[in-house]
């Protein structure tokens, strides 16, 4: 064993924890695992062990707790939306894996998550493009993600907002922006359901990939507290538009670092691909320091099960076999590597090199799914009524005794 990496054991030892809070520390990503030599164990590197020993030992005060919070670590807000555990998220203490295999949409997803009740805020047909935004709405030469940010401000006008707007209300505009959403990332006219309307501008006819798609949505529909819910929550918990939400979601999620990484793990198949040897080029970069796209979530240190639920529906897909063989090859080459698993990011990329697609519809995919989080999160945290005011830990340096003070 590399003499950096520690069983569990030990690094319990060091902490001066139990097994069961260690295994908390990982869920929550204070700490990264690895597989240990049977990989049936984990191992965990002595240098993030020890420091995070010596941050416990400084003490937790208000400012340092909150600093974590914002990193995965404490929770900062209640929710009744969605629930990480290690099988997968829950919506509303329903596990999304089983609605995705059990054939759910996407509009069923969302009837959940905004708890709507008796309500079907899709009863109502989307409609069509206003006659002023539908020049911009299906402009295809426009990338997806810019496209929808162009728009969906401008759809905002032909919608009358209060704040005082019940429920039901809200629904029914959040569910006419999820479609018209979807719509925009394909540049086509607003039509449901979702998944049919995305994967037959995609691969028209083909009912096994539009399966994938719905799957897929169904996966990535809501996640937590993650970036872009958390950009989404600040901006509707000021009142604004629905419609401003999701931008402050869209905005968030083309970063590379979150849905952007789809464009990343696609990017790293096709070099892999190219190589002369997969393993060496897989095993070299990791050496180098260099990150894999698409594989590992600290949320998840043994795979991201929406990830695996994926990848099954995938392998039994009628896709091409040559790429299937690439694909398997960079899974089984990384977690020699790493130790690390795929995670949603790489299927969604997968998923679009199986057929014969461009990185674009990953993104797209993550982006018309999420959207029903983002919504569900708006809509609570305007029913909450709470503006989201966080303080900052200043570091800089400190003003003379007399100096004016700023106000918000």
């Amino acid at each position: 064993m590399d003499r950096d990496l520690i069983p569990a054991a030990e690094a319990c030892r060091i902490l001066g924890i139990s097994a069961a809070t260690l295994y908390a520390y990982v869920s929550r990503g204070l700490l990264e695992s690895r597989p240990g030599a049977d990989h049936r164990s984990r191992v965990y590197r002595r240098h993030d062990v020890e420091r995070l020993a010596q941050r416990k030992r400084l003490g937790r005060g208000p400012a340092r707790g909150a600093a974590q919070s914002l990193d995965r670590g404490l929770p900062v807000l209640e929710t009744r939306i969605s629930l990480i555990r290690p099988d997968g998220p829950y919506y509303r203490g329903r596990p999304a894996v089983a609605a995705a295999e059990a054939g759910a949409t996407l509009e069923d997803i969302a009837r959940l998550l905004w708890d709507c009740g008796s309500q079907d805020p899709f009863a109502a047909p989307p409609g069509d493009w206003p006659a002023r935004i539908a020049p911009l709405a299906t402009d295809a030469a426009l990338p997806p993600l810019s496209r929808a940010m162009a728009a969906i401000p401008l759809l905002a006008l032909h919608v009358p907002h209060s704040f005082q707007a019940d429920q039901p209300t809200r629904r029914a505009v959040a569910a006419t922006l999820l479609r018209q959403n979807a719509a925009l990332l394909v540049a086509r006219r607003p039509a449901g359901p979702v998944h049919r309307l995305l994967a037959d501008a995609w691969r028209p006819g083909d009912a096994d990939f539009a399966g994938l798609v719905r799957a897929a949505l169904v996966l990535c529909a809501d996640h937590e507290l993650n970036v872009s819910a958390f950009a989404a929550r600040v901006v509707a918990s000021t009142g604004a538009h629905l419609h401003a939400t999701v931008c402050a979601g869209l905005a968030a999620l083309s970063g590379p670092r979150h849905g952007g990484a789809t464009a990343r793990a696609y990017a790293l198949v096709e070099s892999a691909r190219d190589s002369t040897d997969i393993d060496r080029f897989i095993a070299r970069r990791w050496q180098r320091g260099e990150d894999l796209p698409g594989f590992g979530h600290a949320l998840y240190p043994d795979g991201d099960p929406r990830a695996a639920t994926l990848l099954a529906m995938l392998r039994a897909a009628p896709v091409d076999a040559g790429t299937m063989r690439t694909l398997e090859a960079v899974i089984a080459a990384a977690e020699a590597a790493s130790g690390r698993r795929p995670n949603v990011d790489f299927t969604l990329a997968a998923i679009c090199l199986a057929h014969g697609l461009p990185a674009a519809p990953a993104l797209s995919m993550f982006a018309a799914g999420r959207l029903a989080g983002w919504l569900a999160h708006a809509l609570e945290q305007q029913a909450q009524g709470q503006l989201i005011r966080p303080r900052a830990s200043y570091t800089g340096l400190q003003p003379e005794a007399d100096a004016d003070v700023a106000h918000d």
